[in-house]
């Protein structure tokens, strides 16, 4: 079952989360009927998501959304206490673009995203939304979290994600983020750099059995690493009927005169999970009507 696992390192200086997504991208891939490089694309992004919120807890929440000008043109992956685990939920706005694989023989996921924006908005148990935007550094996704880290939060880091997908599904995915935090000492940083860049793709790591603790133990097993926390990792949706007909009724009354004079029912997809509701002509006067 996926999960994710927070730890520290170096004596508390070092913060990691890491995770194996490949359920949890299985899920979204068939849900939204995600073409091979959006799968790739999306299932970084919810592992993205999934690792920054390894800490949430309550109302809290974050959401990451990439806005590009490649063919993908927009992501979106939202993860929040689920339970005793952690709910994880997103989508691409155009899940049937696939491009030819790099030179480099893996998923072009930065011509798909193009250029752009990544902006990560925190939500704190009181409600209040705290955003931070940046530039696309490549449209790779981890390249454009790290980036986010070190410009809007000020915390440099490894980010290291990865989705192995065929037209058949998802093979493996997962990911691992570590923090560096304030007192890391100068041995500790350049640790982390060396294992950073000696560190096998995770796809691989992953599919070979990895968990997430064997992902931090191949990034800071040298730097004396402290489990802190287990999280169960799904795919969940915060959508409800009720939820949907709150969106009916703002539509307005002349709209809501209109769906009710229909002779068949209507009916609306929630974005984030592909769930279908129907919603009747009476029903749609009874929304109005209240």
């Amino acid at each position: 079952m996926d999960h994710l696992v927070t730890a520290t390192a170096a004596g508390g200086t070092l913060r990691v989360h890491a995770a194996v997504t490949t359920e949890l991208v299985a899920e979204a891939r068939g849900r939204h009927d995600l073409a091979p490089t959006a799968s790739a694309a999306l299932g970084r992004l919810l592992t993205a998501s999934a690792l920054m919120g390894g800490s949430l807890k309550g109302a809290q929440r974050v959401v990451l959304q990439v806005a590009g000008d490649g063919p993908l043109r927009n992501l979106l992956a939202e993860a929040f206490p689920d339970g005793e685990g952690l709910g994880v939920r997103g989508y691409a706005l155009h899940p049937e673009v696939d491009l030819p694989l790099s030179a480099a023989g893996k998923f072009d996921v930065g011509a798909a995203v193009g250029s752009g924006v990544l902006q990560v908005t925190r939500t704190l148990e009181s409600g209040q939304p705290y955003t931070g935007i940046v530039r696309l550094v490549s449209g790779e996704i981890g390249d454009d979290v790290a980036a986010y880290f070190a410009q809007s939060e000020q915390t440099p880091c490894v980010v290291a994600l990865g989705v192995l997908a065929n037209p058949a599904g998802i093979l493996a995915a997962g990911g691992i983020v570590a923090e560096l935090l304030p007192g890391a000492a100068d041995h500790a940083v350049d640790q982390l750099e060396r294992a950073a860049a000696a560190l096998p793709p995770v796809t691989s790591l992953v599919r070979e059995g990895a968990s997430p603790w064997d992902l931090v133990q191949r990034l800071v097993g040298d730097l004396e690493p402290k489990h802190l926390r287990r999280l169960a990792t799904r795919f969940a949706c915060r959508c409800s009927r009720e939820k949907i007909e709150v969106a009916i009724r703002g539509l307005g009354p002349q709209a809501l005169r209109e769906m009710a004079c229909e002779s068949r029912p209507q009916t609306v997809t929630c974005e984030y999970c592909a769930r279908v509701y129907e919603v009747t002509p009476d029903e749609v006067a009874a929304i109005a009507a209240r």
